[in-house]
């Protein structure tokens, strides 16, 4: 529901949701999102990115305090200090106090993710490579992403959420890891539109190394065609 009280305008959401361990514990939560200035009242959360031309180039750390830049190489050229971002997410906090107070709200469906794995580059043995992880229609933005290796969790990076024009949310994972013909990947997703976390597998899809005996193998077949090839070259000339 969009609202336009005066100089207040955004997105209002009441959602209702169970608990992510399946129990039957209802929570409610309102969901402001104003540009790129997002807060809403489960935890309490709230996110500052800033955008040019539809890229973001910066996301604010609220718990760390300090602007974290999409391509550190920006930092070299600009600056922001993340206490402006403090004061927005501050700001957006109250209006959608004053929103809440003025309007009907109604329960919202949570979407359900979906989540995509796919490597950065083609997939080569013992090249480091990095996995992604997309996972979309996130709605309301409250996730846990975690990667699995070989059903063991491993270090990640990831992005702010991403708004999208539907008032939706998506998240980009990144995991950088060394391809082996013995390792599985999963990228885990726990979400209050999900009756239990949600496994995208992926396993790199490498060629099985020619065995010494089938090497040998070839090499006498090409050995083999090249006498023939040699034997009826010489026939055609005489």
């Amino acid at each position: 529901m969009i609202l336009n009280r005066g100089l207040i305008m955004g997105a209002l959401t009441l959602t209702t949701m169970m608990s992510t361990c399946g129990g039957e514990d209802i929570v409610a939560d309102h969901l402001g999102s104003y540009g790129t200035r997002l807060y809403q009242s489960y935890g309490p959360f709230g996110q500052f990115t800033h955008e040019f031309d539809g890229d973001v180039m910066f996301h604010v750390d609220l718990e760390k305090k300090e602007t974290v830049w999409q391509l550190p190489m920006f930092s070299e050229f600009a600056g922001f200090d993340p206490q402006g971002a403090l004061r927005e997410v501050a700001t957006a906090k109250h209006n959608l106090d004053i929103l809440i107070k003025l309007s009907n709200s109604t329960a919202a469906t949570n979407e359900v993710p979906e989540a995509t794995v796919f490597p950065k580059s083609p997939v080569m043995l013992g090249q480091p490579n990095t996995l992604i992880c997309l996972v979309d229609n996130i709605c309301p933005p409250v996730i846990n992403v975690t990667w699995l290796r070989n059903r063991h969790s491993e270090g990640v990076s990831e992005t702010s959420f991403l708004p999208k024009n539907d008032h939706s949310f998506f998240k980009i994972s990144y995991l950088t890891f060394l391809p082996s013909a013995d390792d599985i990947y999963d990228c885990k997703v726990e979400h209050w539109g999900l009756d239990e976390p949600s496994l995208k597998h992926w396993e790199p899809d490498i060629p099985t190394p020619m065995s010494e005996l089938n090497e040998i193998v070839v090499c006498a077949l090409g050995l083999a065609v090249g006498l023939v090839g040699i034997v009826v070259g010489s026939i055609l000339i005489i």
